[in-house]
């Protein structure tokens, strides 16, 4: 079965991550750091804002495909994508920038956590009306 809106956000996280590999390999680069943050306060933002998309991303692109799959309606899945998307690229852009506000990071957060949670319920409930 086919997953279009699925695919869509997958795709534009995955580029967005790719954005935030390069981010982390041109300050490797301009460091000569080849492994962890050599102590470069600037290059463990990175890191760390490149591996927090590795690790929310993956779980809320699989229930995003499962809530797709299981016929929620498309606004819906769309809006739960264009939530996940503004959490991930709002989240990333608080560690690429220099300023140590958290406005950026909460928000992203905060969507991106909004996402999931709405995403899990919705599996939640698709499978308990299949099983009862």
């Amino acid at each position: 079965m086919p997953l279009p809106i699925t695919a869509l956000y997958a795709g534009l996280i995955a580029l967005w991550m790719i954005f935030l590999t390069v981010s982390v390999i041109v300050l490797r680069r301009e460091h000569r750091v080849s492994l962890g943050d050599g102590g470069n306060d600037r290059l463990g933002r990175r890191i760390r804002g490149h591996a927090n998309a590795v690790e929310q991303a993956p779980i809320a692109l699989i229930l995003l495909g499962l809530s797709e799959g299981l016929g929620t309606p498309g606004w819906a899945v769309h809006l739960l994508g264009v939530m996940l998307l503004a959490g991930r690229v709002l989240h990333g852009l608080h560690f690429l920038e220099k300023r140590k506000g958290l406005l950026l990071r909460q928000l992203g957060m905060v969507l991106t956590f909004l996402s999931i949670a709405f995403l899990a319920f919705s599996a939640i409930g698709h499978a308990l009306a299949e099983i009862a």
